[in-house]
């Protein structure tokens, strides 16, 4: 190879249908800084708090791997392919690798066998032909052939193969594993990790080169703290922070999101509740309403249990359990006699013990069931505000045609945007009231949730009941009112929240 960049060499992808991972050529966004407005999602923060960004192309991507591993080798003097692989083995933090190759002592041997690469102060990383000027051939190790030395080839840990079997082991990892950065050699138990230069020179199909070049990218995304792929589908940006933090970022694409989780930006409920509800909501929201319906716990461990037949004695089918109880009074089965039908022994311990913890399960469900349809009721409105957007840009068109000016009909999209940004906010404020113990701050809490759901309502009647060009000139200063104290209600319930993070006002269930 010419150089130890042609890894970064730039080719078509027009012709790649298939995921070839996230990383794309495709021109956009060259680094100029974006910054969050000062109010991104209605947040209330301050100019001096914004989180600052920038949007990354695939193109800066590789100038930014490129970028690291000069400043990286302008210290230590290393072969670049040979950094590569060090860098990677740390994730890509070079303040890591320099403290650990310093650590030795000027003797830095450990961190290449740690890192599964030949020190390049032994041996000269080379893409040539092993002992080619030999005249004798030699026995591939894969398919046992023999070739002349020029057509076999290794790595410096001296193990050789044709170039052939070099070829389709590469192209399996690859294509069928997903492998980029930790490709080991093909000897038994030779843990030396293929570098860039072989695997670009032995490598001729296109598809796999590229893909090769995509799955290194995306690795160096992925192990970086500091970047994060845009969620939006079919994006292939990356954001790129000062520090990390649950912050909202905004895509060239328009995708507003958090940064830590990247999940769509969830003020005022944090990343680690946010992950439950979503796994909870996914494994209970279809079938809750029918389990609270038609099961019970079992008594002993509490592995939810649908009665098949008229027969009142119940046997757990659980492997580790098989308790036998009444499914009347879900007290002990035995106590019960000939008399089962009477359950009379409804007020024993045991069964008061029994019900109470079915009792418990139930109140949870229920307690589940409540927050979970008021957040999706607000996810559905959310989807519908879609179509609002579309009927207020024809009143616009329309008020425009009644000699109203283009600023003077902005109201109207000032207000579903408010709108839109007081459903998403309540949507989470659920979500965040269903993992917290009651106190006063809750209290205080839920009259501000009350307050501003009310207002959002009247606001969403407004927009899609009472607009009309007969009556716009009374309705504008009232949708004007409504959607600045929804905005105002907004950042007063946020500011709350965020007040009592700081202040350890929250009480969180055990859940």
């Amino acid at each position: 190879m010419d150089s130890d960049d042609d890894y970064f060499e730039a080719e078509d992808e027009s012709s790649l249908v298939e995921d070839e991972g996230r990383v794309s050529d495709d021109e956009g966004f060259l680094g100029d800084t974006m910054i969050v407005p000062d109010d991104p999602l209605g947040s209330g923060s301050k100019e001096e708090d914004v989180y600052p960004f920038v949007c990354l192309s695939a193109e800066q991507i590789v100038e930014l791997m490129l970028e690291i591993l000069n400043e990286v080798n302008d210290i230590v003097n290393i072969p670049h392919t040979t950094l590569r692989i060090l860098l990677a083995h740390f994730n890509w933090d070079k303040e890591l690798l320099l403290e650990k190759y310093y650590e030795y002592d000027g003797n830095p041997e450990q961190i290449f066998k740690d890192a599964h690469v030949i020190s390049p102060f032994k041996l000269k990383s080379t893409c040539k032909t092993k002992g080619q000027s030999s005249r004798t051939d030699a026995e591939c190790e894969i398919c046992c052939s023999s070739y002349s030395r020029s057509f076999m080839t290794g790595l410096n840990c001296g193990h050789i193969f044709c170039k052939g079997c070099w070829s389709q082991y590469l192209r399996t990892k690859i294509m069928d594993e997903g492998m980029s950065q930790t490709i080991p050699c093909p000897a038994y138990k030779c843990e030396i990790i293929v570098d860039d230069e072989i695997v670009m020179c032995l490598i001729s199909e296109k598809k796999v080169r590229m893909k090769y070049q995509h799955l290194m990218s995306n690795s160096f995304v992925e192990c970086n703290s500091l970047l994060k792929w845009c969620p939006a589908p079919d994006c292939h940006h990356v954001i790129k922070v000062e520090y990390r933090d649950r912050q909202p970022v905004k895509c060239q694409c328009g995708r507003v999101f958090c940064f830590e989780c990247s999940e769509s930006w969830h003020d005022p409920v944090l990343c680690l509740h946010l992950k439950k509800w979503l796994k909870k909501c996914d494994d209970d929201s279809e079938t809750s309403n029918w389990i609270s319906a038609n099961t019970k716990e079992c008594p002993k461990c509490q592995v939810t249990i649908e009665k098949d037949g008229g027969c009142n004695h119940v046997i757990c089918r659980s492997q580790t359990c098989k308790h036998e109880f009444c499914w009347v009074c879900l007290g002990p089965w035995d106590p019960h006699g000939a008399s089962w039908y009477n359950c009379n022994r409804y007020n024993a311990d045991d069964a008061k013990k029994a019900r109470d913890v079915q009792q418990r399960s139930r109140e949870m469900l229920q307690r589940y069931l409540f927050y979970c349809n008021r957040y999706m009721n607000h996810l559905q409105s959310l989807k519908f505000e879609s179509k609002l957007y579309a009927l207020v840009k024809r009143k616009m068109e329309e008020m425009q045609q009644l000699n109203m000016s283009w600023i003077e009909v902005q109201f109207l999209k000032k207000a579903v945007d408010v709108l839109c940004e007081c459903r998403q906010t309540l949507m989470y404020t659920y979500v965040f009231a269903f993992f917290l113990n009651r106190n006063n701050q809750l209290l205080i809490f839920e009259d501000n949730q009350a307050d501003m759901e009310k207002a959002t309502e009247t606001l969403s009647e407004y927009l899609e009941r009472d607009i009309t060009t007969a009556s716009i000139r009374e309705i504008k200063q009232k949708v004007q009112d409504k959607y600045r104290y929804c905005d105002s209600r907004r950042n007063v319930l946020l500011n709350h929240v965020h007040e009592g993070y700081d202040k350890d006002w929250w009480d969180y269930l055990d859940l």
